[in-house]
């Protein structure tokens, strides 16, 4: 059979990594695009180990598009996957400029190739902060998108409208924008998993690493929200069936060319801050050290998904339980810190 080769950028981080495991697996061949400027290269030896094949990587900066090219005129490309892009909502308050620049023309860059080079299929990571602050909890695909509540969750928007005027110049790619709620957790393999550079800015991570003894304490920010527990709430994903999501999002487009299509990847369940934690203390058998702080910049109060859309139009739903992803998550940090 000839190689499907897919570009997957940033296909070294957290949930590239987990996605071009679940390719492989499915007969795909992913071309990972990276830089490493927020991953490690020692990933790619996980995936390895993982799936018995050394997947293919390139070392590039996807936002060059001279030398994005070079990997076009290399690879017959079947389809991207397009994650390469910053992603921490306080960081992208502190750092604006920086989050505009990186995650508009990383996807600018794809989109100028993928119409050059008549790639068929694109898969774009996007986010539920493009809701911003709904009016309802519950969100599905047509519920108002919101003024986004942080740079971030407006990249997050300009994006999805770029790629909506693209397909809506007479594109022939087919695209489809996956809109996350909250991944986490690791493979169940402990050979990959999240690996943040510095403290952690997502919320189990910095469980973890706190209840490894690498990190002192935990700060849960706020605690005065209109919530059970005055926590926030957020529907969290285990990041293997989010990597599923997205071979299954590949396999909807190759049976609809030339479609546009939004749909949420998450559970259709609600866990507050704190239920994370409590749910860590279950599972690992260890007393965590935290404290209330302020609430953070950006954080949106409670939302979770909507899921019949993921069901019926890409066959998927998620699988696994915040259980599993707060043991998975934890057994990845044992292994790293070697607790």
């Amino acid at each position: 059979m000839k190689d499907k080769y897919i570009l997957v950028t940033g296909g070294a981080g957290y949930i590239g990594s987990h996605t071009v495991v679940e390719l492989l697996k499915a007969g795909y061949t992913p071309v990972i695009a990276d830089d490493f400027r927020n991953s490690n290269k020692n990933v790619i030896d996980g995936i390895a180990r993982i799936t018995g094949k050394l997947p293919v990587y390139e070392e590039v900066d996807v936002t060059d598009n001279a030398a994005l090219k070079v990997l076009f005129e290399r690879y017959d490309f079947y389809g991207i996957i397009h994650f390469a892009a910053y992603k921490a909502v306080g960081e992208s308050v502190a750092d604006p400029l920086m989050y505009y620049r990186n995650n508009l023309l990383s996807l600018i860059s794809c989109l100028e190739l993928s119409e050059e080079f008549n790639v068929p299929n694109f898969v774009f990571s996007s986010s539920c902060t493009v809701y911003g602050a709904p009016d309802e909890v519950s969100v599905d695909e047509n519920t108002p998108l919101k003024e986004a509540n942080s740079p971030y969750g407006a990249t997050k928007q300009m994006s999805e409208r770029i790629i909506e005027d693209v397909h809506g110049s007479g594109s022939k790619t087919g695209f489809i924008a996956l809109r996350y709620f909250n991944p986490v957790g690791a493979h169940p393999s402990s050979e990959i998993g999240e690996l943040p550079i510095g403290k952690p800015n997502n919320l189990l991570p910095y469980v973890t690493q706190t209840g490894a003894g690498y990190l002192e304490q935990l700060t849960v920010n706020g605690n005065d929200y209109n919530t059970a527990d005055g926590t926030c709430i957020r529907d969290y994903i285990h990041v293997v069936d989010l990597a599923k999501a997205h071979v299954k999002a590949l396999n909807w487009l190759e049976k609809n060319p030339g479609r546009f299509e939004a749909v949420n990847v998450g559970t259709g369940i609600g866990s507050s801050v704190l239920e994370i934690v409590n749910t860590f203390e279950r599972v690992s058998g260890i007393k965590l050290n935290w404290k209330f702080g302020p609430r953070r910049s950006g954080d949106v109060e409670k939302i979770y998904a909507k899921i019949g859309k993921s069901r019926d139009l890409l066959n998927w739903t998620a699988e696994l339980s915040i259980e599993d992803a707060v043991r998975d998550a934890w057994n990845w940090e044992k292994k790293i810190r070697n607790v």
